[in-house]
């Protein structure tokens, strides 16, 4: 299969350069020139996308890995990621991935027809691009949900939101969920350690909440130090109760050293407790903590009556009490989500490695 595939969302400006228009970098690439994120390149006078039916890997994972709590809980996803990011992030966790810069680390290649009947077939309820940000191989992942939809599977983004508003429209409505990144609340933050933006991000969460059909999950990486402070929590907390709603789940997760980040300790679980504790103050109602042992951290409780309706240990089911239409067996309020009619029997928290046969 031929890895370069004609890119969308770019123009030619009148010094002769082409610029990018997928997120916000803006890349204005000569001839031969990559943009920031390295796996979209200019040739000639149209752009390409160079990871095109190439993965680093696909894998079996359960649901509540990405981390998506509200969305078929218990469920199997078949995972998979390219190369290359158009964020900088110095505390990358997935680094060997994202930060690559050679393309023989994608060992794996598939059409999207394919991904879609190998998920369909080993059971999987739902496709998720991700390890690396979707939004930069955005072409392939469109494809593929489009495949997937035509089996029955959905489909899941995990990104980190940092894309315009024309090819944010057209990438949402191809997804059934999403977990976005919001990975502090300070433009200090996004500029020094991510070489990014805050607002961008902001526009995003909005926009996917309150314009698309997508269920949407955020997550914040606590790195001690740089985006935990109460200050910055109180703020974060806020704009999400204010802008998303109380109903929009908040996942708090654990950095551990990595990258170029490797001299600041792991997160304490008490600082995920501590950030739990202020995002409920503000009247969020699903707030989690991730990467952890924390079992109230991990459970689902009913907006209504506080009853423990998901309990998990990790990203293992150990209890499900919601009736088959999503709501609470104690008080029948509805939970926030999009659940199957059935309860869970996923596969627990094993990954399962998967090669997909090229045709």
């Amino acid at each position: 299969m031929s890895t370069d595939h004609p890119a969308r969302w770019w123009h030619l400006l009148d010094d002769g350069r082409m610029q990018c228009d997928l997120c916000p970098r803006d890349c204005k690439l000569h001839a031969g020139q990559r943009g920031l994120c390295f796996v979209r390149q200019r040739v000639g006078d149209a752009m390409v996308l160079s990871t095109y039916g190439r993965s680093s890997g696909f894998c079996i994972d359960p649901i509540e890995k990405k981390p998506l709590n509200h969305f078929l809980p218990g469920s199997s996803v078949f995972s998979f990621g390219t190369a290359g990011c158009n964020l900088a992030c110095k505390f990358c966790q997935n680094w060997d991935i994202s930060k690559s810069r050679e393309m023989d680390r994608l060992m794996d290649q598939a059409s999207p027809a394919q991904i879609a009947q190998v998920a369909h077939d080993t059971g999987c309820a739902s496709v998720a691009f991700t390890y690396n940000d979707p939004v930069i191989f955005a072409e392939y992942a469109m494809d593929t949900a489009d495949a997937c939809h035509a089996l029955g599977v959905k489909t899941v983004a995990v990104t980190a939101g940092y894309i315009h508003a024309e090819p944010r429209r057209e990438f949402f409505a191809k997804m059934d969920a999403a977990n976005i990144d919001l990975k502090a609340f300070t433009e200090n933050f996004y500029f020094q350690q991510t070489g990014a933006h805050l607002a961008p991000v902001l526009e995003t969460l909005a926009y996917v909440h309150h314009e698309t059909d997508c269920w949407l999950e955020l997550t914040t990486l606590l790195i001690p130090g740089l985006n935990d402070s109460d200050a910055e929590l109180q703020a974060l907390s806020g704009w999400v109760a204010r802008e998303l709603g109380p109903d929009v789940p908040l996942h708090f997760s654990a950095f551990h050293p990595d990258y170029k980040l490797s001299d600041i300790a792991g997160t304490p679980t008490a600082t995920l407790q501590r950030a739990r504790r202020i995002a409920r103050d503000h009247g969020l109602h699903h707030v989690y903590t991730g990467n952890v042992h924390d079992p109230e951290g991990g459970t689902t409780f009913c907006s209504g009556c506080g009853a423990a309706l998901i309990v998990r240990d990790w990203h293992e089911i150990l209890q499900y009490e919601l009736t088959p239409e999503g709501r609470c067996p104690h008080c029948a309020t509805a939970l926030a989500g999009r659940f199957a009619r059935q309860a869970p029997s996923g596969r627990g928290r094993r990954r399962v490695p998967v090669r997909v046969a090229m045709a």
